[in-house]
Formats: C-alpha cells, structure tokens, sequence
C-alpha cells in the first residue's frame, strides 16, 4: 500500500495514485458536532484524509514583538477585540467565526507610515529544527508541507481594504511598499522551507469575486505576480521537486496560465460555481493539479447526499483518471453543511479514488 507521500508524489506527477488523496476543514462549530457525530477527534484517521501536516519556523519565545499599541491607543475597540500578528484588530461579528477587521494604516496619510509600520523580523525566528522536522515526516511516509503567507490579502488588511484597492489606481508605489516588504517576510520564509525538504510550499491571496478579478490583469501582474514570481522562482532553485500550492477563490480564469507559468503545480479551489472547470482542465489539465471542485456555495451545503456522491464521482472521473487530482471542497465547510453530506464526501471519496 503507497504511503501519503507516494501518493502525494504520484499525483503531482500526473501518475494515478492507488488512492486519490482528499482532504477537507470545519469550521470550530461544525468540527465540534462532526467530533460528537464521528465519536472521535482524530476526523483525518476516521475518514481517511491524507495527512497535510506542516514543518514550520518557530517563533523564539524571548524575541519582543513588534508594539501596535499605538495603532489602538486612542480608540474604542468593541468588546472581545482582539490585535493579530500584524497589527490588525480583529473584532467579533458575533456570527459563528466570522470576524471584521480594523486596520490600522486605514487613515495613513504619507508613505513613511507605511515604509515604517512594524512588521515581525522573520530572520530571527529559529531555522535550525526544519530539517529535522521534513525528515521526520518523510520517515513516516507523510508529506512535509508548509505555509509561506499571503501578500495582498494581508496588505489590504493593514492598510485597509478600499484605501488599498484605491492606493493600487491612485498612488501604486503606496501598494508596493506594502506588498514589497511581505515579500521579502515570504522569500525567507520559503527559502528555508525549499533548504528543508519540504514537498509541498502553500501560498496565495483571494485576487477575485465571483465574476472577475478584482482589479486588472495588468495590476495584477505588475504589483503581485511579479513578486510571487521572485519567490516561487527561488524555491524552484533550491528545490526543484517542491511542489508550489496556490490559492485564490473566485473567477481567476484570466490568470491561470499566468500562475503555471510563473511556477504554480497546485491550483486551489476551483470553485465550480465561478470557472468552467471542464475548460480549465482541458487547457490546463496535463500541467495543473487541482485541489479542490467540490462546491461550498452548492453541492455540500444544499445538495442531497446522493448529490454528494454523484459530484464526487463526477470530479474522479473527469479530472483523476491520470493523477493531477486532489478532491476537497472549495472552502472550509461551514455550520450549515447537513452532516450526512460530509459522510457522503468522505464514503465516496473512499469508493471511487481507489
């Protein structure tokens, strides 16, 4: 029997694997009931998820963070708020685990706030463990994987999501300032992971609604892609068997040859509601796997469990019948997935990957 990280290696070389991997999230809510539901909390074993653990950087407990208290000094912030790694408050929308967000360059008014805004110093976080963590998990058949961060999404929230998509048209040097020195956090980050072994790099920000990309492909590629680029490129040097994963809900079609092009294996989640996945993997298929297809907005909130099963199959057999295929829903499933729906995912998965 292959391990998770012969099926890993299969897949992503477009081999089919002896089991399709799959994988999917909860929300706290819904992981609390499925727990009482499966009467276990070890959900990965009881539904024969792959294992997606990750290595990671370690954060040295006696290296002083960075102070956004002056960011928040003079204001009211609602009960139960809370200010993440940063800086940005993150207020309770008192709605299941859905949070607002108040940032604190909303109101910047020249560009040395931002060139001087406070970011954590990723070079002093402790490197020296993650390639014992890689070889730890390729000891036990398991993939090592890991997380760089976002770039844009973690942009807008420091400076604010209109004030930023407005700096991108008004004053783009604004945009880039923030966008450069992410990028820099993010290439020490994967450069070390790519030294490390890893199998699996994950990136991404959500750069598109429903319909379109949320701003120009020329903005995009510009301000974003040419930075993924620098980072991709560099574990690519390093490392040329990484796999890079990236992530953006939404309608990319417009920019999906540009991602493979720039370095990106692994697309997720391809949302069925927004692309023509049956075009996107007749144009793409032979140098993309996806990750993803099983819809959120459709099929596991609202469909039947033979609903379920049915678009399972469906996504096995036009999408995996030669590897390039890893099935997940499109986004962490929400409170309002009916549980019979997750054993449908999960049984089927199980019946036809084999």
């Amino acid at each position: 029997m292959q391990t998770d990280l012969e099926r890993f290696r299969a897949t992503v070389n477009h081999r089919r694997p002896e089991r399709i991997l799959f994988h999917a999230d909860f929300t706290p809510d819904l992981n609390k009931r499925l727990v009482a539901h499966a009467g276990t909390e070890d959900l990965g074993k009881h539904y024969g998820m792959h294992d997606r653990g990750h290595i990671g950087i370690r954060r040295p407990a006696d290296l002083p963070k960075p102070d956004y208290t002056p960011y928040w000094k003079d204001e009211q912030l609602p009960a139960g708020t809370t200010v993440n790694d940063f800086g940005v408050a993150m207020v309770p929308s008192g709605y299941y685990h859905f949070w607002g967000y108040l940032s604190p360059l909303r109101n910047a008014q020249k560009i040395t706030e931002l060139e001087n805004y406070p970011l954590d110093d990723v070079r002093k976080w402790d490197f020296l463990d993650l390639k014992n963590q890689a070889d730890c998990r390729h000891a036990g058949g398991k993939i090592a994987g890991a997380w760089v961060g976002h770039m844009y999404e973690t942009a807008w929230q420091i400076r604010g999501y209109e004030q930023f998509l407005m700096d991108v048209v008004d004053q783009p040097a604004w945009a880039e300032c923030l966008l450069e020195r992410l990028m820099e956090q993010n290439l020490i980050k994967a450069e070390a992971y790519a030294r490390a072994g890893a199998d699996r790099i994950a990136t991404g920000d959500d750069v598109a609604n429903q319909e379109n990309l949320m701003f120009s492909p020329d903005s995009w590629r510009k301000l974003m892609l040419s930075r993924w680029k620098k980072v991709w490129g560099r574990i690519k040097e390093i490392n040329p068997k990484c796999k890079i994963w990236y992530h953006s809900d939404g309608n990319i079609s417009a920019i999906i040859g540009d991602l493979i092009e720039a370095g990106v294996d692994i697309l997720n989640p391809l949302q069925p509601e927004c692309l023509d996945l049956d075009a996107v993997h007749k144009r793409y298929g032979n140098r993309l796997v996806f990750d993803g297809c099983i819809g959120t907005q459709s099929t596991m909130p609202f469909g039947s469990p033979a609903a379920v099963r049915a678009r399972v199959k469906e996504v096995i057999e036009k999408y995996g019948r030669n590897g390039g295929l890893i099935v997940s829903p499109t986004h962490t499933l929400e409170p309002d997935v009916p549980l019979e729906n997750i054993d449908m995912f999960f049984a089927a998965c199980n019946e036809y990957g084999r």
